[in-house]
């Protein structure tokens, strides 16, 4: 049976974290969009130098790039049971998303939303930045993604709300806690 999951919220809310675990307990694909760009960019491929070159300016990969990945990824599942992390990011990327879903007859389960005051985001990013070395954590890169959050992906908050399937996480505490108020309204 087909179960979609999109969650949102700023970089350094804790999406991957929370969609990993809720993938594993509930037998489920998570496709983190910034993975799947971060493996292109790593393997090298024609379409990873391209992503390189744009995330390194501080944009987002183009709608289109980012769709292609996902149909691909959609279109060889049988039941759609998928956890997205990082996508959509705007509007025009969730309506594409709605089309991709009703073709394949897999409808929103639930839209969790998680909620973390910037400051702390800017603590965590540069924690993971320290721990993880990601290029895109420098504290300019940190700054532009918060910008383009607030100017772009809270855009979908009221795009989802409407549909009676999002939800507020408060995002603060140990993994543990956010993990149980996720568990509640999944």
């Amino acid at each position: 049976m087909s179960k979609v999951v999109i969650f949102l919220g700023p970089a350094g809310a804790g999406k991957g974290t929370q969609a990993k675990r809720l993938a594993k307990e509930l037998n489920m694909v998570q496709l983190s969009t910034g993975d799947m760009l971060r493996d292109h960019m790593a393997r090298g491929t024609e379409l990873g130098q391209q992503i390189k070159a744009i995330q390194n300016s501080g944009q987002l990969v183009s709608d289109d790039i980012v769709v292609a990945l996902i149909r691909d990824k959609l279109s060889v599942m049988d039941d759609v049971r998928v956890i997205f992390d990082g996508f959509p990011r705007t509007v025009t990327q969730a309506q594409a998303l709605d089309m991709l879903l009703e073709e394949l007859s897999a409808p929103i389960s639930s839209v969790p939303v998680l909620d973390v005051p910037e400051d702390i985001l800017r603590l965590r990013l540069t924690k993971r930045a320290e721990i993880e070395k990601r290029a895109d954590d420098t504290p300019q890169g940190i700054e532009k993604r918060l910008e383009l959050y607030r100017k772009e992906t809270s855009a979908l908050i009221p795009y989802y709300e409407p549909r009676g399937h999002l939800y507020r996480i408060d995002g603060l505490g140990a993994p543990e806690e956010v993990y149980a108020r996720l568990k509640a309204v999944i």
